[in-house]
């Protein structure tokens, strides 16, 4: 199966987001984590990507069922949505599967929520028609920004999957764009782009960015960890997601070219 990948180079470089001093990885403050997407890895699902951010890995599955919840019968539009997950094994030491805990934790319903805002801001529901498209993205290994990845990879899942009732590029095609996000932060007093969790765990400023790739913004999650952070900090943050998440944009356009 094709792979396809974009990274940064690692060497700091002058820039007026970057002060010259590496991190612990050897990345410049305003560089991804190597990424690669993986198109279609999954025999069965209609579409499906398997997108690796450093060392975070999520397998994303496209699921199209001819039929509609209830409650959008009849509507004449179709509908877009997510689940997400976490493998017991994910993370350093093992997490109980929610399922046997006969509940969804409320972190998850928050992340499930805004992937699929993310996947309907970029998609023609009437041109869908009345059909259901399930997402179902599994953390296979969480090192920081799960949930970015998990809506990174989505797309290429949706895009893919809807390629069997749809051709592509024509004037029914119901994708109206790109949809990525990325984590941002401050550390020590520093915008970073794209932390891992080593980074995320001391970030003064937690920040998750999901944009369009018509410069719109889907959603922006923003916290102070430690103290309130200034206009101008935001403002460089959000041009250090943007960054990011353009370069995201072509690895998905190269994972669908090969796909």
């Amino acid at each position: 199966m094709a792979k396809t990948s974009i990274s940064r180079a690692i060497s700091p470089r002058p820039s007026p987001l970057n002060d010259g001093a590496a991190r612990s990885d050897g990345r410049a403050h305003d560089a991804l984590r190597p990424v690669v997407i993986e198109p279609n890895p999954l025999a069965y699902a209609e579409g499906s990507a398997l997108i690796s951010v450093g060392a975070t890995r999520v397998l994303c599955a496209a699921t199209i069922e001819e039929k509609l919840p209830p409650w959008l019968r009849g509507q004449g539009r179709g509908w877009v949505t997510a689940e997400y997950a976490m493998l017991p094994r994910a993370t350093t030491e093992r997490t109980q599967r929610e399922s046997t805990r006969g509940r969804i934790g409320g972190r998850t319903h928050e992340i499930q929520r805004l992937i699929g805002r993310a996947l309907r801001a970029i998609t023609d529901l009437k041109l869908l028609g009345e059909r259901s498209i399930l997402i179902d993205c599994d953390v296979l290994q969480a090192d920081g920004g799960t949930r970015t990845a998990a809506i990174t990879g989505a797309y290429v899942a949706l895009a893919l999957a809807l390629r069997k009732p749809f051709e592509r590029g024509s004037n029914k095609w119901p994708l109206r764009g790109q949809v990525a996000a990325i984590s941002v932060g401050i550390v020590g007093g520093i915008p970073h782009l794209d932390l891992a969790y080593a980074e995320d765990s001391r970030a003064e400023v937690d920040m998750n960015v999901a944009m369009t790739d018509a410069g719109a913004f889907v959603e922006v999650q923003g916290t102070a960890e430690s103290k309130p952070f200034e206009r101008e900090q935001l403002d460089t943050m959000l041009a250090l997601a943007k960054l990011g998440i353009d370069e995201l944009f072509a690895l998905q356009r190269l994972a669908l070219d090969g796909g």
